[in-house]
């Protein structure tokens, strides 16, 4: 069937719609009907006309893949890795990187119209990368039988796709990918090792690998094959493995070598552990630093899901006090390691936080940082955060959705947005990461 691509959505895909009176089916066996129906086509860009076929059809959508680009986008390049389409990892490599910046915008300005009904009073400021070799964090799926194979999810499925290269990933997480695939083919791998993760220094000198493990796998064979890694590169400073978690908890399994990097920016140096959280943009780390924490000053800070404090360090240089809130036991230690001394880790939900804080903590804080995961902040947060009184309230978001929903409490509380970012931490990818200043 022909379809005009409307518009791009989070997610990646493509709208089209079925005309209206359409009779093509909605569905690939013949079931539903659908007229002027939502059509959604991953790989193509806006004003593009394509021939597609329908893979999915559902009461109040369908899928479709292309055929043919009837009329291809100005916009449109060739991808320059091999894999993209069929690997899950990247959506827009087939678009120019200038083009790939403004999708990003008018997605968030449109999640922020449809969910929150704001329009934007101020311009969306936008933060470039380098598009390529930006990643410091890069997790390979891992399998031994019948062949030694590395890689990522094949696109919108569960399945193996082999990778020996990655383009957005670091020249050293390159390597060690490589090596990866060296150890496997030289039958050094062991049963049981399911995901393989590579995380780089700053200076991408340096690499900390975690391996997670299926249940039944052996100790001493994964001992055994983390002493053959670290022996395979110097640049591997150690190797930790985990068993994948049972009823919510992950037991350590081996440690051979350092189970921490260190990760230097601007402002300080961070350890940062295995199983911890941090930013995975090399090239935006300081850049995304300064746009949350400078020029702010005052008496009280709360960073809320602040992780192993790379905002609340900062923040401390000029504010004389810092509670910073963080759940994870792994991240919570290493900030209590990186804090200054004015600064206090609260190992704590950021909801049960709020509910439980002590006065006069949260009394008037005079600036709450929160940078939640995926998910947002959530409905009960959201509104003791507007009810909390902070005069400033910076939001850090990597999903444009839910960070939409959080500000409809907020809005209702009497804050406004004086400042928005997009910081493309995420290049090739729909993933966008967002700044808000709010201000009541």
């Amino acid at each position: 069937m022909l379809l005009n691509i409307e518009k791009l959505i989070y997610g990646g895909d493509g709208l089209a719609r079925l005309p209206a009176g359409s009779q093509k089916d909605a569905s690939p066996d013949n079931k539903d009907r659908g007229r002027g129906k939502a059509v959604f086509v991953p790989f193509v860009l806006t004003g593009e006309k394509i021939e597609g076929a329908l893979t999915e059809g559902k009461p109040g959508f369908a899928r479709a893949k292309v055929e043919t680009i009837l009329e291809p986008s100005p916009h449109r390049v060739s991808p320059p890795c091999p894999h993209f389409g069929r690997c899950g990892g990247c959506h827009y490599q087939h678009a120019s990187y200038d083009h790939q910046l403004e999708i990003k915008k008018e997605i968030l300005r449109e999640n922020l119209r449809r969910i929150a009904k704001l329009e934007l009073q101020c311009e969306i400021q936008v933060h470039p990368s380098p598009p390529w070799n930006y990643r410091n964090r890069s997790r390979l799926q891992v399998r031994t039988q019948p062949n030694f194979a590395a890689g990522y999810f094949k696109f919108s499925s569960h399945e193996l796709l082999a990778v020996e290269e990655c383009p957005i990933s670091s020249p050293l997480i390159n390597r060690g990918i490589a090596a990866l695939w060296q150890a496997g083919r030289a039958g050094k791998a062991v049963e049981g090792v399911r995901e393989v993760e590579f995380f780089a220094n700053a200076d991408d000198t340096k690499l900390l690998l975690e391996l997670l493990c299926a249940p039944e796998a052996r100790r001493a064979a994964v001992r055994a094959w983390a002493e053959e890694l670290c022996a395979a590169m110097p640049e591997v400073a150690g190797v930790v493995a985990f068993r994948e978690p049972q009823k919510g908890v992950q037991e350590p399994l081996v440690a051979v070598g350092a189970s921490e990097l260190t990760y230097q920016t601007k402002t300080a140096a961070y350890r940062v552990s295995a199983g911890a959280f941090f930013q995975t943009n090399r090239f935006l780390t300081d850049e995304l630093v300064s746009i949350v924490t400078a020029g702010r000053s005052g008496e009280l800070a709360v960073d809320l899901y602040s992780g192993v404090g790379l905002f609340s360090t900062a923040l401390a240089c000029n504010i004389r006090h810092i509670i910073s809130v963080e759940s994870s036991q792994t991240a919570a230690g290493d900030l209590q390691y990186n804090l200054p001394i004015n600064g206090k880790a609260v190992q704590s939900t950021a909801e049960q936080y709020l509910a439980k804080a002590p006065k006069p903590e949260l009394v008037v804080p005079d600036l709450v940082v929160v940078d939640p995961p995926r998910s947002g902040l959530g409905d009960p947060v959201a509104r003791a955060l507007a009810s909390a009184g902070a005069p400033q309230v910076i939001y850090v978001s990597c999903d444009p959705a839910t960070l939409a929903r959080d500000l409809i409490p907020l809005q209702a509380a009497g804050y406004r947005v004086e400042e928005a970012h997009m910081i493309d931490l995420f290049p090739q990818t729909y993933h966008l990461e967002t700044v808000l200043h709010l201000a009541r």
